[in-house]
């Protein structure tokens, strides 16, 4: 939805890079295999060219994905294109449950939500704009994310 606000916007999803490979896929379950690693770096620099081309094309770039520690790093490595912005949701855990169990098509809370809520909170703390959606509908997500943008930038070297 952020990136129909824009008047050329593009939307990259983790989820559909991760179905690129079509056979001899590793399990992105913890703890992550070394092939599993390989493949969440290739899907970090498979955004991050997508994102570069489309920017360089006069669109704006939404990616979603879960940017923490060294996918973090490769991020701020790799996608050239600036400004670059970084937005964190962070609805509480239980709110993240919930909205996973009212989702038809796909269950992502376990194992991962549990570890990801805890590494997100540890490590980047500070680090862009932070957005509590706990209690927001996804409108009021994206109007909030337009109003503070200012507070999303980052810097280039992590």
């Amino acid at each position: 939805m952020l990136a129909e606000r824009f008047s050329r916007g593009v939307f990259i999803d983790a989820d559909d890079l991760d179905r690129f490979i079509v056979s001899g896929r590793a399990p992105i379950t913890p703890p992550l295999s070394p092939n599993a690693e390989l493949q969440l770096r290739l899907r970090v620099s498979h955004e991050a060219m997508l994102a570069d081309l489309y920017f360089g094309a006069g669109f704006n770039v939404v990616i979603a994905e879960f940017v923490l520690g060294d996918r973090y790093r490769q991020f701020m490595t790799e996608i050239k294109s600036r400004p670059l912005l970084l937005v964190s949701l962070v609805p509480w855990l239980d709110i993240v449950k919930k909205r996973n169990e009212e989702r038809p098509n796909k269950n992502v809370f376990e194992p991962w939500s549990p570890i990801l809520d805890r590494e997100i909170r540890a490590t980047m703390n500070g680090i862009g704009l932070w957005i509590d959606n706990s209690s927001q509908t996804v409108e009021e997500t994206v109007d909030e994310i337009i109003r503070r943008r200012g507070e999303a930038a980052i810097r280039p070297n992590p």
